[in-house]
C-alpha cells in the first residue's frame, strides 16, 4: 500500500498544496515550523479520522478558512481510490470515495491504513491510560474497519448515560430529589454490549502484539526485556476468566449493577473499556514511573514496530511515517531503527535537517520552507 499524490487546502498551515508521492523512503526536511509534520499529520488523518497531534478538528483548519480538504490517491495492488476528507469545525465532516456521492467519513477507514511514529509517542509509556486505550483502538480498527462503528455507537451510549447520570445526581444534590432511573437498564445493556465487542478485540490484539512488541524491544535494545502488556479491566478480575463476547457482555453488566450507587452519586459511568488500562511492564516493573527516558522510548517504538508487523503479517502493509523521530534518538537506536523499517512500501520521514535522515533511508527527497513544498534534485 503507497499514496500516490497528497493533496491539502486550507489544511493547517497550507492554503493548497498538491505533493506527487512514490513508493519507497520519501523524506521532508526544513526548519521547525514551516509545515513538514502538516503533511504526515494530514495521511495520518486520513488513515484513523483523528490527528497525532490535536484532540478536535478545528486546529486542522487554516486560520481565517471555514474548512480544509484532504485528499489522497491511495494504491493497494491493483487497485486504486482517491479518498477525500472535508473538515468542518463544529458540524459535521464529510466524505468521498472515488469522487462518489457523499458517503459516511467512517465509511473511508480501512483505506489506507498508516503506522506513524512521533515525539507524542512517549505519552504510550509515561502519559495516561487514555494515551494507551487510543493506540489500541487505533490499532483495532486499522485492523478491523467495522470497529469506527463499534468505537461510534460505544461513545454515543456513554454520552448518553453520563447525561442520565449526571441528571439524577444533581437532583438528588438539589433538594434531595429522585428521578425515574428504569431507562438506565436498557442504556446498560447497550453499553455492555458494544463495551463487550470492543473488550474483545483489544484483549486479542494485545495477545497478538505482545510477542511482536518483545521481539521488537529486543531488536531495538538487546538484553534490555522483556516486554509484558497487560491489560487492567475497571470490570474487575471476572473479566479475566471471561473467554467469549457474551460472557464478557455479562462481565460488564453484572460490573455496571454493582457500580449504580456510586454512578449515581458521582454522575458518571465509572464502568467499561473507557476507564481500563494497558499496562506495559518491563521485567517485573511497569515501565511507567520506572523505565528510563531511553527504556521508554524503546517501548513506544516497540509498541509501533509490532503494530507494523501485525498490519503487514495480516496481508496489508501499511505506510509508514516517522515524524521527527531521529533527533529524539542516540545513536544506536537510530540506526537500529532506520534498518528495521527501510524495506517499507512506502515509508515517509520529516526531520528538520538533511543530517538526521540515516544514510539506509534515502530516497526522494523535499524542501519544506515558507509553506512551498518543492521536491530537491539529486
Amino acid at each position: 500500500m503507497h499514496v500516490t499524490h497528497l493533496s491539502l487546502a486550507d489544511f493547517r498551515s497550507y492554503a493548497r498544496v498538491e505533493v506527487p508521492l512514490e513508493p519507497g523512503v520519501t523524506a521532508f526536511v526544513g526548519p521547525n515550523g514551516q509545515g513538514k509534520t502538516n503533511l504526515v499529520e494530514a495521511v495520518g488523518y486520513l488513515a484513523t479520522l483523528g490527528s497525532h497531534r490535536v484532540s478536535s478538528d478545528a486546529p486542522l483548519v487554516r486560520m481565517g478558512a471555514e474548512r480544509a480538504v484532504v485528499r489522497a490517491a491511495v494504491v493497494q495492488g491493483e487497485r486504486q481510490q482517491l479518498i477525500e476528507l472535508e473538515l468542518n469545525p463544529g458540524k459535521a465532516n464529510r466524505a468521498r470515495i472515488n469522487r462518489s456521492s457523499q458517503v459516511k467519513p467512517r465509511d473511508v477507514l480501512g483505506i489506507l491504513r498508516t503506522v506513524l511514529f512521533a515525539p507524542e509517542d512517549l505519552a504510550l509509556v509515561k502519559g495516561d491510560p487514555g494515551e494507551r486505550r487510543r493506540f489500541l483502538d487505533e490499532l483495532i480498527t486499522a485492523r478491523s474497519p467495522r470497529m469506527g462503528g463499534v468505537r461510534a455507537d460505544y461513545d454515543r451510549v456513554l454520552k448518553q448515560r453520563n447525561t442520565l447520570l449526571k441528571t439524577a445526581a444533581l437532583a438528588r444534590r438539589h433538594g434531595g430529589r429522585q428521578m425515574d432511573l428504569s431507562t438506565l437498564d436498557v442504556w446498560d445493556q447497550h453499553l455492555a454490549r458494544a463495551g463487550a465487542e470492543l473488550l474483545a478485540q483489544r484483549l486479542d490484539l494485545i495477545a497478538a502484539l505482545q510477542p511482536l512488541a518483545d521481539k521488537a524491544y529486543e531488536q531495538l535494545a538487546p538484553g534490555g526485556g522483556p516486554l509484558a502488556l497487560e491489560y487492567r479491566g475497571s470490570a474487575g478480575e471476572a473479566m479475566a476468566a471471561a473467554g467469549t463476547r457474551e460472557e464478557l457482555y455479562g462481565v460488564l453488566l453484572a460490573a455496571l449493577g454493582e457500580a449504580r450507587k456510586q454512578e449515581i452519586e458521582r454522575g458518571v459511568t465509572l464502568v467499561g473499556p473507557h476507564r481500563d488500562d494497558l499496562v506495559l511492564k518491563l521485567g517485573q516493573l511497569p515501565a511507567k514511573g520506572y523505565a528510563s527516558h531511553g527504556e521508554s522510548w524503546s517501548y513506544a517504538l516497540a509498541l509501533r514496530l509490532a503494530s507494523y508487523d501485525l498490519l503487514r503479517a495480516e496481508g496489508n502493509e501499511p505506510v509508514l511515517v516517522l515524524d521527527d523521530v531521529f533527533a529524539e534518538l542516540d545513536a544506536r537506536r537510530r540506526e537500529r531503527l532506520a534498518e528495521l523499517v527501510a524495506p517499507g512500501e512506502q515509508v515517509l520521514v520529516t526531520a528538520a535537517v538533511a543530517d538526521d535522515v540515516p544514510g539506509v533511508l534515502a530516497g526522494a527527497r523535499y524542501a519544506v520552507s515558507d509553506g512551498a513544498v518543492e521536491k530537491v534534485t539529486p
